[in-house]
């Protein structure tokens, strides 16, 4: 974010509006409105849907009583909401396709802004963030948080000490389980005009870390897949189909162990459920329904400005969560497993903060995590990386420090702006076009990054 009067930091804290209220937004919200409030003052929501502000303003409220709420806006009164509540800093977190919306006219209206990945879900989408960038001379930081987990940030570290040599290639494989890998098969992400898909919506964290290890950019790409679990034909080819369009209310879906029970979440029930008359927005759509548009498994070759080729897959319908990396090197090969869980247990009750189980968090499937660096005449040596609390590995709280608390000098170059954001997005937009055609994209055709 663009640095302030160092004479008027500590009396005039940045003010801040986030847009797009789903439960992702949470994360920022308890943020602002706690560990960092005095140097940020959280000034504004905006959301199409006014209940599930209210729901966000409730949990604020419930944090720290006797706060005011937070002011509300439509999506309609974005630009009214800056110009009235003085808006320093955006934090973008609604459907990915109207990221660049947000993004481009709060830099327009002199904002920097935080948003949350995929920066976008296009090729024209992101030059439109790109071109104002440049003209506005605001800043973008894209919340890659993975950037952040500390066994990731040992890789780094590994690679950029010449641990391995010259790396010439990376194996890279990503399983979401038949819980998680399921959510996005319910939701709005199901259709690849809002998300970009998966190799847009997940894998640009995929994607960016590659990008970020290596320290460097995309030039080729070549992918191959398809829908092969989830959807309707799918799911009526293997008998796992079940008659109903939304699980709640829905005899049919009793027995489903696909289906999402909102009413057994209070986090699910706040923001969903009880907000469904705002906009008619189905968060627990049958994954063997009509309307699924995205690819579940999908294979990608990349090769890199550096020389270095990657094969990469991702699988949204595995038995156990977690994913495996190898480097291959001039002098050796280091080596990442996370298991994050070991097998998923069905009908596990959302009662916690977050709306979805992420592997471990369902408490009795934890796995394990191992680090290896394998040198050429050399045994295996692991590397112990110290266990870290919080979400998405620990790496959330160490993102929000860096986004919203003192800027201090990082070695490991973490922070991600829009052209991080714009090189992460284009591996995936390459490999979207790639399915189409059957044939290598150069990246620069899409995006010159």
């Amino acid at each position: 974010m663009s640095q302030q009067d160092p004479c008027t930091t500590s009396l005039q804290p940045r003010r801040a509006a986030v847009v797009g209220l789903g439960a992702r937004a949470r994360m920022f919200t308890e943020a602002l409105t706690g560990r960092f409030a005095e140097r940020i003052e959280l000034v504004g929501l905006c959301d199409p849907n006014a209940p599930r502000m209210a729901v966000h303003n409730a949990w604020i409220a419930a944090d720290h009583p006797g706060r005011a709420p937070v002011p509300a806006y439509a999506a309609g009164e974005f630009e009214e909401m800056l110009r009235r509540e003085r808006v320093d800093l955006v934090v973008v977190c609604g459907v990915d396709r109207t990221h660049d919306h947000y993004i481009v006219r709060a830099l327009e209206a002199g904002c920097d802004v935080v948003t949350e990945k995929p920066m976008t879900t296009d090729a024209e989408r992101a030059r439109r963030v790109l071109d104002a960038c440049r003209r506005t001379g605001r800043e973008v930081r894209v919340a890659f948080n993975y950037r952040y987990n500390p066994v990731h940030c040992a890789v780094r570290e590994l690679l950029a000490s010449g641990e391995i040599g010259e790396v010439g290639s990376v194996h890279f494989e990503w399983l979401l389980d038949i819980r998680h890998g399921a959510d996005y098969f319910r939701r709005w992400h199901r259709a690849k005009a809002d998300s970009g898909g998966l190799l847009v919506h997940k894998s640009s964290h995929h994607f960016d870390l590659v990008n970020w290890w290596l320290g460097t950019r995309p030039e080729s790409v070549f992918a191959q897949g398809g829908l092969f679990f989830y959807g309707d034909e799918a799911g009526r080819r293997r008998g796992l189909a079940r008659d109903y369009a939304r699980a709640h209310g829905s005899p049919a879906a009793e027995d489903d162990p696909f289906a999402l029970r909102l009413a057994d979440s209070p986090v699910l029930s706040a923001l969903y459920l009880d907000a469904e008359g705002a906009d008619g927005y189905h968060r627990d759509q049958n994954v063997f329904g009509p309307g699924v548009t995205i690819e579940d498994d999908m294979a990608v070759l990349v090769r890199y400005a550096s020389g270095a080729t990657l094969t990469y897959h991702l699988t949204a319908y595995s038995p156990w969560e977690g994913y495996r990396i190898a480097f291959n090197g001039s002098e050796g090969r280091v080596e990442l497993l996370v298991e994050e869980s070991t097998w998923t247990r069905p009908h596990v009750p959302v009662t916690g903060a977050s709306p979805v189980l992420h592997g471990a968090e369902a408490g009795e499937e934890p796995g394990r995590t191992q680090l290896l660096v394998r040198r050429f005449w050399e045994p295996p040596r692991e590397v112990k990386v110290e266990t870290a609390e919080g979400g998405h590995g620990g790496g959330d709280v160490r993102m929000l420090a860096d986004l919203f608390g003192d800027r201090v000098p990082d070695a490991l170059g973490r922070a991600a702006d829009a052209v991080d954001g714009a090189r992460s997005l284009v591996t995936g937009l390459a490999a979207n076009r790639s399915l189409e055609t059957g044939a290598p994209v150069m990246a620069r055709d899409l995006l010159d990054v």
